[in-house]
């Protein structure tokens, strides 16, 4: 693991990110009672692991979105993220002895989730940050921790017109500059793509018209959709399986082997369907099976 630095001791400046967000917070879990979180109290680890190094210091900062209503957001004038990315870091961070206040959470966006890892600026992210082979070559991930499906947010007045990716061909349709939802309609479908660094701004870009349509995990969209449930509507099926994963530095097996051990005792005890329940469950959404666990390699 990288020596931590100074720039893993900062704020994110979540305030002034917050305050551009133009959305008021529904199905995100941010108005009801947070979970509890078990946080160990002496936790024995190996010396000189990842472990040892974070439970020793007392925190850890975890890479997070902050623009995902239910599963990474900032709501504006709140100091703490919410949603299930963020319950699952509070499950990690508690394992290693951290309480949730002395977690720092660093807003991350699509394009920086490996540099972070690789340079050392967070300790793990939590973001919505789904495990390909191509991630598994530069950092490590494991989970998956969630799974769901790429799908497409359009305007009303488009829901019958495009009703799934096959009506992407030369459309022009958002998504975050180095997701896999932006590659795979572009390669499969024939998108105009229109890349942004949030999603917020690809939210932007829809309702005020200069794209027709927005991609990305059906659970992050639904979100969306909920805030402006007379504009916006999701389309169509899921058309992939995205396995969200948490990642971490490249090569620490020990570290893997750690969370999880902790996502799966998560799975048994129920916290991992309370923190579900207590964010995307809010919507409305069934709360589903816990997925199977990869083995670390």
């Amino acid at each position: 693991m990288a020596t931590r630095s100074a720039g893993r001791t900062r704020r994110a400046a979540f305030a002034a990110v917050a305050a551009g967000c133009a959305l008021v917070l529904a199905a995100c879990g941010g108005d009801d009672e947070e979970p509890s979180v078990e946080v160990e109290e002496n936790p024995d680890f190996p010396a000189g692991s990842t472990m040892a190094e974070l439970s020793e210091a007392g925190s850890i900062e975890i890479g997070v979105k902050i623009d995902q209503p239910g599963i990474g957001y900032l709501a504006p004038g709140e100091d703490m993220p919410s949603g299930f990315d963020i319950e699952i870091g509070k499950i990690i961070a508690g394992a290693l002895g951290i309480a949730p206040e002395d977690v720092t959470w660093t807003e991350t966006v699509s394009d920086n989730r490996e540099p972070f890892l690789q340079q050392g600026n967070v300790d793990i992210v939590i973001a919505s940050y789904s495990i390909t082979d191509e991630r598994r070559q530069v950092v490590g991930q494991t989970g998956p921790y969630y799974v769901t499906g790429q799908q497409i947010l359009v305007r009303e007045e488009d829901k019958d017109t495009i009703t799934g990716p096959e009506q992407l061909a030369d459309v022009k349709t958002c998504s975050v500059t180095g997701s896999t939802s932006l590659s795979n309609v572009v390669d499969d479908y024939g998108a105009e793509p229109v890349p942004f660094d949030t999603y917020s701004d690809c939210l932007t870009q829809l309702q005020n018209g200069s794209v027709d349509a927005m991609t990305t995990d059906g659970a992050i969209l639904l979100g969306y959709a909920a805030q402006a449930p007379d504009e916006l509507e999701v389309v169509g099926e899921a058309f992939s399986e995205e396995r969200y994963g948490i990642g971490y530095q490249h090569g620490d097996t020990e570290f893997c082997e750690f969370i999880n051990d902790t996502l799966q005792e998560a799975y048994d005890d129920g916290s991992w369907a309370e923190a579900f329940e207590a964010t995307l469950g809010e919507s409305g959404v069934e709360t589903p099976d816990p997925p199977e666990l990869d083995a670390c390699q």
